[in-house]
């Protein structure tokens, strides 16, 4: 899968209930289905060219909408940090020799899975 592919299915994950009808129908089967401008158009009834506006248009809005809210990016961020903290919690097991506190970080990376989603 190629970044602007993963990009516009994230982007479309969070904000794909704002398209309209047409715009999130041809999205899904571009992205997600992976039908081609050509047989999404058939299926349509409509000219590829008319298919690619639309996605065009679909794209932008998305980009749009993160620019203005920025949900992506402070997902992706907490994702990370979510990771970090999960990596440290395994550090710190492989260090501490007590079961309570053992039993403790055990918790902690099971509220970190959670929060992880």
């Amino acid at each position: 899968m190629s970044d602007h592919t993963l990009q516009m299915t994230m982007l479309f994950d969070f904000y794909g209930e704002l398209l309209t009808d047409k715009q999130r129908e041809y999205f899904d089967l571009y992205y997600n289905e992976d039908l081609s401008l050509a047989e999404i158009a058939e299926q349509a009834g409509i000219t590829r060219q008319g298919v690619h506006d639309n996605l065009v248009r679909a794209e932008n809005a998305l980009k749009e909408y993160e620019t203005k809210t920025g949900l992506l990016a402070r997902f992706e961020l907490r994702s990370a940090q979510i990771e970090q903290a999960r990596q440290l919690t395994t550090g710190l097991k492989s260090r501490i020799s007590d079961a309570e506190s053992t039993a403790d970080l055990e918790k902690l990376e099971q509220l970190l899975e959670l929060m992880k989603g």
